[in-house]
């Protein structure tokens, strides 16, 4: 399912911007494989992680395919000794961070509640779109990298179509308890939702699309619930002086 959404394109994406996820943040990454063969200590956990995020930073910079340790080493202001205590090379780390993007994605599929057709589904389906979003902004080059076919490792491969195919599982049961897509037209529509994801998401970290968040999740989540969950053709917005009157209560 998930290869029925992949797109073609072969750019290297630049920075991604924005918050990133608070639930990955601060936490360890995978060990590489010279990690595996030794407890890590708190120090060692922290160097890992570092030298994670600059991976992250210099894949999407450079692109996967264009990055080299040297890149990596630099950003993480550390040593090429360093590197290869926690990593055997590039693609180990890619490894590592792909394990680390797999839980997240598969931990946003386990959470998808309910979406009908009503408000409360709207806003659930927001909810989703949100940590999404966040998911998107952290991984973003692991993402393109599975949706390009860049990765050449087929296990780590396989990591981004079990998770992503959990995601648009899990979306096609809400569509068919809404009852608003057929369900021979249901793969199709699986495919053009997950598809719309993440090209979006793409088009906002890579483009730097200046467009306000809340705004961008209401119209997106707006969209998508009258057009896959059958969704009224208008939900009522809070009015700024409303939502700031709601966040302030909090």
């Amino acid at each position: 399912m998930a290869r029925a959404y992949k797109s073609s394109g072969n750019r290297p994406a630049k920075p991604p911007t924005g918050k990133s996820g608070g639930r990955a943040r601060g936490r360890a990454a995978p060990a590489g494989t010279p990690a595996q063969q030794r407890e890590l200590r708190a120090q060692g956990r922290r160097t890992m992680r570092k030298l994670v995020d600059a991976g992250m930073r210099v894949f999407a910079e450079r692109g996967y395919h264009a990055a080299r340790v040297d890149d990596i080493v630099r950003a993480a202001r550390t040593s090429h000794g360093t590197f290869y205590l926690y990593f055997a090379n590039k693609e180990d780390l890619l490894r590592a961070i792909a394990i680390e993007c797999a839980e997240d994605v598969n931990r946003l599929a386990d959470d998808i509640g309910p979406i009908g057709p009503d408000v409360a589904g709207r806003d659930e389906l927001r909810r989703f779109l949100e940590g999404f979003f966040s998911t998107y902004r952290r991984y973003g080059p692991v993402i393109r990298a599975w949706m390009e076919d860049q990765v050449a490792d087929r296990d780590v491969d396989r990591l981004g179509v079990k998770a992503f195919t959990a995601i648009g599982s899990k979306l096609g049961e809400r569509m068919t308890e809404a009852g608003a897509i057929p369900v021979d037209a249901l793969p199709a529509a699986i495919g053009a939702l997950m598809a719309m994801l993440e090209r979006f998401n793409y088009a906002l970290v890579s483009r730097r699309l200046v467009l306000d968040e809340e705004d961008t999740l209401d119209t997106l989540a707006q969209l998508i619930h009258r057009g896959f969950f059958g969704g009224a053709a208008r939900v009522e917005k809070p009015s700024p002086a409303k939502r700031s009157k709601k966040s302030g209560s909090r």
